[in-house]
């Protein structure tokens, strides 16, 4: 029902690399709305992936929480001492299969960088980034094919970056 919606009526269309490996990490950006959480659960039920998230934790309170466990979502306290990339890290480590999905910006606002957790937590955990590029103008969803990360953190993130040069947000003064 979500994908005749999603395709049909809002007429949306995915595009690339969508067989995904049983563990990856996705970066989906620009992450310029709260809409777009609607519209990421969208395309993981199009492309029928169990795909997970990490949210930050104010949103997992009662009864919210229980909505938010049962979408797939992860509480990290972004501001604690508790280290994510180790947590998520052990996720990996403990699953036969485990796809999560980050904002690289970390935030609804334009950013100059991107934070670097999902680089961390694919490195440490030797699985490779995919990147989902969103245009909301032309209503297109583009995935990238997985893409090892080398030990030149520079040289990734400007392979990275060149997957989300057509993206545009809901926003778009915050692509």
């Amino acid at each position: 029902m979500i994908k005749l919606i999603f395709h049909k009526i809002l007429g949306w269309k995915i595009k690339g690399f969508t067989k995904l490996p049983n563990k990856c990490v996705l970066i989906a950006a620009p992450h310029t709305h709260w809409q777009d959480f609607f519209l990421g659960l969208a395309i993981r039920s199009s492309i029928n992936q169990n795909i997970k998230f990490i949210g930050k934790k104010e949103l997992f309170f009662y009864p919210l929480n229980i909505l938010m466990n049962f979408l797939g979502g992860i509480p990290v306290n972004r501001n604690s001492n508790t280290n994510t990339v180790d947590q998520i890290s052990t996720i990996f480590n403990d699953r036969n299969e485990f796809k999560l999905a980050i904002s690289p910006e970390g935030t609804r606002r334009k950013v100059k960088r991107w934070k670097t957790g999902f680089y961390y937590i694919a490195k440490k955990s030797n699985v490779p980034v995919i990147c989902i590029s969103l245009n909301f103008l032309k209503k297109s969803v583009t995935f990238s094919k997985p893409y090892y990360l080398t030990s030149n953190k520079e040289k990734d993130f400007n392979k990275l970056k060149k997957n989300f040069r057509d993206s545009i947000g809901k926003i778009p003064k915050y692509s």
